[in-house]
């Protein structure tokens, strides 16, 4: 898509949001930059909500304004590295969750920073680099345990407590059971699923132990930070 069809179509998309959902923002910019992450080569940010507060004697559209961007130059970058990549989708995905920052720090809400952290952690899980091991808490949640970071599911339930162990869940309708690796360490065990996946992503199950007092005071003593492990694994049918 070329440069000048992209921001026709981004102008059109901003148009048919109500103006209830707009209060505040003082409008959109198209750039025909690639914006690079700074850290993770292949990685282009598509949108930002810039945000600024000025003085006032309350919180509202009136003291907090904001201007979205949409990188065109990232789209196009994606667009080539993505066969099939769907332009339209991926423009009103952008906008919409770009102007969602927008509303929430009007509300003073950071559900959306929590998301924006899970896929920031969940680009380090897959970069093989240290990572939060909860993070996938933060995403969008699809069911209780479960949550959708990207495209990847988490599934969260409690470590078995025998060793050899291993953990049941249900997947599309069908029972699978994981097997547990025996005597891992940490406190969080991700175990990704190798013939399991979502509709683009992967699904991972993620035994979490539970902490006693003596686990408490160690985690407190080291910052607070939980340890974590992954391992790859394949799950079986359960067959009655």
């Amino acid at each position: 898509m070329r440069f000048e069809d992209f921001e026709r179509r981004a102008v059109e998309e901003w148009e048919r949001i109500p103006e209830s959902y707009k209060e505040g923002v003082d409008g959109l910019v198209v750039s025909r930059e690639a914006r690079a992450h700074p850290d993770r080569p292949g990685i282009y940010t598509l949108g930002e909500c810039v945000t600024e507060e000025y003085h006032s004697d309350y919180a509202g559209p009136e003291s907090l304004r904001s201007q979205l961007v949409l990188y065109y130059g990232s789209f196009r970058r994606l667009a080539m590295e993505e066969e099939g990549f769907d332009w339209e989708g991926e423009l009103w995905e952008t906008l919409t969750h770009e102007l969602q920052h927008h509303l929430e720090a009007l509300a003073r809400d950071e559900g959306l920073l929590d998301v924006d952290y899970a896929v920031e952690e969940n680009f380090k899980r897959v970069a093989g680099e240290p990572f939060d091991p909860v993070f996938y808490r933060g995403g969008e949640p699809l069911a209780p345990g479960v949550w959708l970071v990207d495209q990847d599911v988490f599934i969260e339930q409690p470590w078995p407590a025998a060793a050899p162990a291993s953990a049941e869940l249900t997947w599309e309708d069908a029972a699978w059971r994981v097997p547990v690796p025996p005597e891992p360490e940490g406190d969080v065990l991700l175990l990704r699923l190798a013939n399991l996946e979502s509709e683009r992503g992967e699904v991972v199950l993620a035994l979490v132990r539970p902490l006693g007092f003596g686990d408490r005071l160690r985690l407190l003593l080291r910052g607070g930070r939980l340890r974590g492990q992954e391992r790859e694994v394949v799950a079986e049918p359960v067959t009655h």
